[in-house]
C-alpha cells in the first residue's frame, strides 16, 4: 500500500474500489451462511465457527472500506458529483447494519449452543423448560432479518457507487 496524497492506494489504484469487494463479496456470503444456521439449526454444531468468523471480517471491511471511501471522496471533492454525495451517504449507513448483523449472529450461536445443551438435559429430564431453543428461534428470525437488511444494503450502496463511476460513460 502506499499514501500519495493522503489517498491510499494499492499498485496506483485507489484502495476504496478494492476495499469495497470484501464487503460486497464477504457480507452477503456471511449473510448466506447465517441464514442457512438459522434456518437448519443442525449445521450450527459444525459450519457456527466459520460463519461466525467470515461474517467478523465481512463486517471488519466495512470501515476499512469507508475510510478509503473518505479519502477517495475528499480527493474527488473537486468534480461536485451529487452522485458521489449519495455514495458517500448510503456508505455511511452500512455499519451500524453490519453490526447489528455480527451481533445477532453472536446471540444466535451462544444460544444455538445453550439450546443444543438444554435439549441433552431435556432427554434426561424431560420437565426442563426450553428456554434457550425459544431465544434461539427468536435469534434465528432476527439473523434471518438483520442479513437480509445488510445485504439490501450493499446492493443499495454498490448500485449508487456504480452509477457515480459510470453514470454518461459511453453517452456522448
Amino acid at each position: 500500500m502506499a499514501l500519495a496524497d493522503d489517498l491510499v492506494t494499492i499498485n496506483g489504484i485507489p484502495a476504496h474500489p478494492l476495499l469495497v469487494h470484501a464487503v460486497v463479496v464477504l457480507l452477503p456470503l456471511a449473510a448466506l451462511g447465517a441464514i442457512a444456521l438459522a434456518v437448519r439449526p443442525s449445521w450450527r454444531r459444525k459450519y457456527s465457527w466459520p460463519v461466525l468468523g467470515l461474517t467478523i471480517v465481512g463486517v471488519g471491511a466495512v470501515p476499512l472500506a469507508q475510510k478509503a471511501g473518505e479519502q477517495l471522496e475528499a480527493k474527488l471533492a473537486g468534480l461536485d458529483n451529487p452522485l458521489i454525495a449519495r455514495h458517500a451517504d448510503l456508505g455511511n449507513d452500512l455499519l451500524p447494519f453490519a453490526l447489528g448483523f455480527l451481533v445477532a449472529v453472536v446471540l444466535l450461536v451462544v444460544a444455538g449452543r445453550l439450546a443444543d445443551r438444554e435439549g441433552t438435559a431435556a432427554a434426561e429430564t424431560p420437565d426442563i423448560p426450553k428456554t434457550w431453543r425459544r431465544i434461539a428461534i427468536v435469534m434465528s428470525v432476527l439473523v434471518v432479518l438483520a442479513g437480509v437488511a445488510s445485504t439490501v444494503q450493499v446492493v443499495r450502496i454498490g448500485d449508487s457507487g456504480a452509477t457515480a463511476v459510470w453514470n454518461g460513460v459511453g453517452t456522448s
